[in-house]
Parts: C-alpha cells; structure tokens; sequence
C-alpha cells in the first residue's frame, strides 16, 4: 500500500481549499446578476478560466446548486431549500433558548428543543437538569427514531396515514424498551391521542427510568417544524407541566410568525 506523504496530503488539502473558493465565487457572481449568466461572463467575472469554471459548474449542476439552461447558469432552487433550513433552525434556537431557560427555572429538568432529520429526530439545544444525569438520546447532536420520543411523535401525528404507513415499513419500528410503540397499531393509537390534544408523551420508550412531555413548535405557514419538551426521572416527572410547556411551545410558535386557527 503506498502512503500518503506530508507533502501530498498538504497538496490535497490546498487543492480543497482553492476549489471551495472558486465555487464561492461563482456563487458570488451569480447572486449578483440580475439574470442567468453565460460561462463566458462567468469565467470574467471571477477571473476563472473557462475550463475551470466549466468543471465546477458541471458538478454544482449535478448537485442542483446551479441549474443550467440554454448554455446559462442561474442559482438552483436546492440553495433555497437549504437556505430555508439554516434560517429556521437558527431562528428556532435563537427564539427558543431564553424561554427554554424560564421554562427550565420554573420546572427544574431538563429542557430539549429537536428538529426531524429523515426519519430521526435530533436534538439541537438543551438546558440540562442541575440534578439528574445527562442522557446520551438527549444530548444536543443526540438522535433517535422519531416514534421513540416525545418530540419525535410530534411530527409524526402531522404527517398523513400514508407517510406513517411508509415510515413503519421503512424503519420496522424497532424497540429500545419494553414501553417502546414497535407495532403500527400501537403507534396509531398514541398518535391519535397526540392529535387531540396536541401534547406527546415518552413513557420510558427510549429509555428505562426516563419520561418525557412535549409540544409542537410551529412556523408561520402552520407546519411542525420542531418540538419543545421536558425530560425528567420517571419518579420526578409531573403531568402537570403539560400546560407550562404547551404555553412555552406556543410563546415560542407565536414568536416565529404562527396564528392558531380561530
């Protein structure tokens, strides 16, 4: 096998580098026109070589970053996507933080905020709890499966019969504990309950001794877009918290731009 010398590595590292920043200035360029743009006022306005601004169009092409049309390039519409998704999280955890913390102060567990990643949930701020023991699942970065938390069902009860269905049969619902919803019939039924009244529970599915309460955090259009709950030991956890954190989750709601229906 031949390895890699210092030097090469270093070469590959720089080469990364300078491609990023031809692809930065491509983008640049087409952010900055008004319309689409040919290769040839690409290549002038960066500076690039033709050839070199033909190669990396071609691959943001094929990434749907770019599209290409008639021999010009504009901006893809996946940028918009993601664009979209890093404003909403960011907004979402610069919105939700502060009011985590009161909430957290008033209740004195831990308080998680998660988003749905496929068919994950992953949680992507947390107060912790001054006197219980941080959970691996709970931990900011921390994923599971959405039907084994609180947050996770959430989404879950907004989604149709047909996406649940498919979610079953791509997953299998596996179980972690004996509490763990792992038969459609079973998860159905608490999804029901979680319509109704829009409040979910972990009742040790995702881990023996541990309990969860959560509520919908939704955008301006109506969508679930993340889930505010509170996890305790199961000999800590107070049903009667529903409403503080029904409240917190619609303050934070009501933040980002959503009316509830009359």
């Amino acid at each position: 096998m031949t390895q890699k010398t210092d030097a090469s590595v270093s070469g590959e590292a720089k080469n990364s580098i300078q491609v990023i920043e031809r692809m930065s200035l491509l983008f640049d360029a087409l952010a900055a026109a008004p319309g689409e743009l040919s290769l040839k006022a690409l290549a002038q306005a960066t500076g690039l070589h033709p050839s070199t601004a033909h190669r990396i169009l071609a691959a943001l092409a094929h990434a749907h970053l770019i599209e290409r049309q008639d021999g010009a390039y504009r901006l893809g519409i996946h940028l918009l996507e993601l664009g979209n998704l890093v404003k909403a999280r960011l907004n979402i955890r610069e919105i939700a933080l502060p009011r985590m913390q009161r909430l957290h102060e008033d209740i004195g567990e831990a308080v998680n905020l998660g988003v749905r990643r496929d068919d994950e949930i992953v949680y992507i701020e947390r107060t912790s709890s001054g006197h219980s023991l941080l959970r691996v699942v709970y931990l900011v970065g921390g994923r599971a499966p959405l039907h084994l938390t609180s947050v996770g069902k959430l989404f879950l009860a907004a989604d149709s019969a047909t996406e649940i269905r498919a979610y079953a049969k791509r997953t299998r619902l596996p179980g972690k504990t004996p509490a763990s919803l792992t038969t459609s019939a079973a998860l159905e039924k608490d999804l029901d309950k979680i319509r109704r009244h829009n409040l979910a529970f972990d009742n040790e599915e995702a881990e023996i001794g541990l309990k969860c309460i959560a509520a919908p955090i939704f955008d301006d259009e109506g969508k679930v877009i993340a889930g505010l709950s509170v996890s305790a030991p199961t000999e800590r956890l107070k049903t009667e918290w529903a409403a503080q954190i029904k409240a917190a989750a619609a303050d934070i709601s009501h933040a980002l731009g959503y009316l509830p229906p009359r």
